[in-house]
């Protein structure tokens, strides 16, 4: 499939579903988790979460041969919370001026198509244009395949759990340069 055979757009109600299902195959297949509500109860209220608030945004890439959404990307005006964060991130990233990319998800067989990149250029493009963050935080779970080196090639590492007395959750904390 060629680049152009997709297009990424601000998610409408119809796409709910899609883009649903996406974020819960990959919590399910790569993180191995499943459904955990404190940590998923966005994706169930995606309207909620994203598409009403002003300052945030859910953006879908579609496959347009089928229609089908293959790739989400979402950005809240949330900071990361502590607990179960480190103190010292929540701090740095307060609530209202920090835009936080969640929901970078690309269904495998869509992967390496440079999705994800278009999908954070575009949530990036959206955050400058708030006006109101002063920055962009994300955090990864290094066990997703492909998502450490990603996140690395675009933003800075901020914390890695993984280097904490204990391991901490194993998550990646980063900053991501606003322009």
């Amino acid at each position: 499939m060629r680049h152009s055979d997709y297009s990424i757009r601000t998610a409408t109600a119809a796409d709910l579903p899609g883009a649903r299902a996406v974020m819960l195959d990959t919590v399910y297949r790569d993180f191995g988790t499943g459904y955990v509500p404190r940590w998923h109860g966005d994706v169930i209220d995606l309207a909620g979460a994203y598409l009403e608030p002003a300052r945030h945004t859910l953006l879908v890439a579609v496959d347009e041969g089928n229609g089908a959404v293959v790739a989400t990307g979402a950005l809240d005006s949330r900071g990361p919370a502590h607990p179960p964060n480190p103190l010292h991130l929540a701090e740095r990233y307060p609530s209202g001026v920090t835009a936080q990319l969640r929901r970078v998800y690309v269904r495998p067989e869509h992967r390496r198509r440079g999705l994800a990149g278009r999908l954070v250029d575009e949530l990036m493009a959206f955050a400058a244009a708030d006006g109101g963050y002063r920055a962009v935080y994300l955090h990864t779970d290094p066990a997703v395949t492909g998502a450490e080196p990603f996140w690395r090639s675009l933003a800075k590492v901020v914390h890695d759990e993984r280097e904490d007395a204990g391991g901490g959750q194993g998550i990646v904390h980063f900053d991501v340069p606003m322009g």
